[in-house]
């Protein structure tokens, strides 16, 4: 464990605390637009199908852009990345603040706005993760990725309901307006942050040669792809928690109200998941990283009955507690390892596991219970889950992987055979979901 000065020692560096700052901020603001969105599409055309359709637009458009973000944020400075990114999310958020202050809003305008705001999502991501390298020493980065996420699940610890009490009280207007004022104080913070700006153009390089450059940084470490395997069942077994979950309580439990609570013990959760990554820095990551997923999988066991419901939001608790640990242990080891020059293509890479799988999981969940049941599908989630997670302890780079130190620490990865790594192509330039 560490002092809290030590896990404070990221603040005291410019750069990340102005970043911090203006994310922090842009945070408060994306937390009460879920809310605002779905009684806002609820309002408008009272369907279930058409909310669905908005928060497709919002998820399709970052699958679509992700790898393009990740390929762009690497060839251009970050900053600017994201002062773009963030620009168009502040305009778009504007707009449909005035449409629903003139009383001009259709659905049809949340479908776009939220496309926009997907793509521009997407590019704001990987450039995030490839920044916080730039401006965090490698000795560093794991209290920067923790404070991160801290400030963020303190967030929506209170955001969504926050956000419930301006809707009722004001108008949806009002919320998207506070948004596109959080996303231009994030442009302010970046603006102000003293980075090199100076283009270097990627000659010679194709789009798709970037791309199949990010693929073989993965190809060519075991401990990125195995771990992108597990990924991919975990964010299934996720997802069916939060299908089948309410149907549990729903029938056997309390319904909204218990519900609504175990997700709160999820949020805090999050903080507590966010102040042990804060102070505790294992020489091996990725082990008790994976090993703590476990916790995911009892949560899925703990509705096979259901647990009295102070139970069940424990569960709920250690859960996002072993996920917030998992993420920042997870995030420090790819700005440790991987080239400066290829992060943001291989964060976007990684992210887009998230993205493909968690809505894959979503719709398997119902048809897997319709086949075999509510509670074998349930259970072959948490084994699932289980398998995949404890599996990947067996592999020996996801052992031997350790964290840097220091600057000068040369212990980068285990000694493992390269497979079909790319060629370097150019210099690098001038420092985050997944579920684990």
């Amino acid at each position: 464990m560490r002092g809290l000065s030590d896990s404070l020692a990221p603040l005291r560096l410019r750069e990340f605390r102005l970043l911090f700052t203006g994310q922090l901020i842009s945070s408060v603001g994306d937390a009460l637009i879920p809310v605002a969105l779905t009684f806002a599409v609820l309002d408008l055309t009272g369907s279930a199908s058409a909310l669905g359709l908005v928060f497709a637009a919002f998820m399709g458009s970052r699958v679509v852009f992700i790898v393009a973000g990740g390929v762009w944020s690497d060839r251009l400075p970050r900053q600017l990345v994201m002062i773009g990114a963030d620009l168009l999310r502040l305009a778009v958020q504007a707009l449909v603040a005035v449409a629903f202050f003139l009383d001009a809003a259709r659905v049809w305008h949340l479908v776009v706005a939220s496309a926009v705001a997907g793509a521009a999502t997407a590019f704001f991501g990987p450039a995030s993760t490839g920044l916080v390298k730039q401006l965090v020493p490698p000795e560093r980065l794991q209290e920067a990725n923790a404070l991160t996420g801290l400030s963020q699940s303190a967030v929506y610890v209170f955001g969504p309901a926050l956000s419930g009490l301006l809707v009722a009280t004001l108008d949806f207007g009002i919320v998207f307006a506070i948004d596109a004022a959080t996303y231009l104080a994030s442009v302010l913070f970046l603006v102000a942050m003293r980075m090199p700006t100076v283009i270097a153009l990627a000659v010679g390089r194709s789009f798709l040669g970037d791309v199949r450059r990010g693929l073989g940084e993965i190809r060519s470490r075991r401990w990125l792809w195995s771990s992108f395997i597990a990924f991919s069942v975990s964010n299934v077994t996720i997802a069916t928690y939060f299908v089948l979950g309410p149907v549990v309580v729903s029938d056997e439990l309390g319904g909204a109200r218990d519900w609504g609570l175990m997700l709160t013990g999820g949020a805090i959760g999050g903080l507590v998941g966010g102040a042990v990554a804060l102070r505790w820095k294992p020489r091996r990551p990725l082990v008790p990283g994976f090993a703590l997923m476990v916790f995911v999988s009892l949560q899925l066991l703990a509705l096979v009955p259901p647990f009295p419901l102070p139970a069940l939001m424990v569960a709920s608790l250690a859960a996002v507690a072993a996920i917030a640990i998992g993420n920042a242990f997870w995030d420090t080891m790819l700005q440790q390892h991987i080239p400066a020059d290829a992060i943001s293509r291989v964060s976007s890479l990684d992210w887009a596991i998230s993205l493909v799988f968690m809505p894959l999981g979503y719709l398997l969940a119902g048809p897997l219970a319709d086949a075999v049941g509510v509670t074998a599908a349930l259970l072959i989630a948490a084994g699932a889950g289980l398998a995949a997670n404890i599996g990947l302890l067996l592999v020996p780079d996801i052992r031997r992987l350790e964290r840097v130190d220091d600057a000068l620490d040369e212990r980068r990865e285990p000694a493992s055979t390269p497979v079909a790594a790319a060629p370097e192509t150019a210099q690098p330039l001038p420092f985050p979901r997944r579920s684990q």
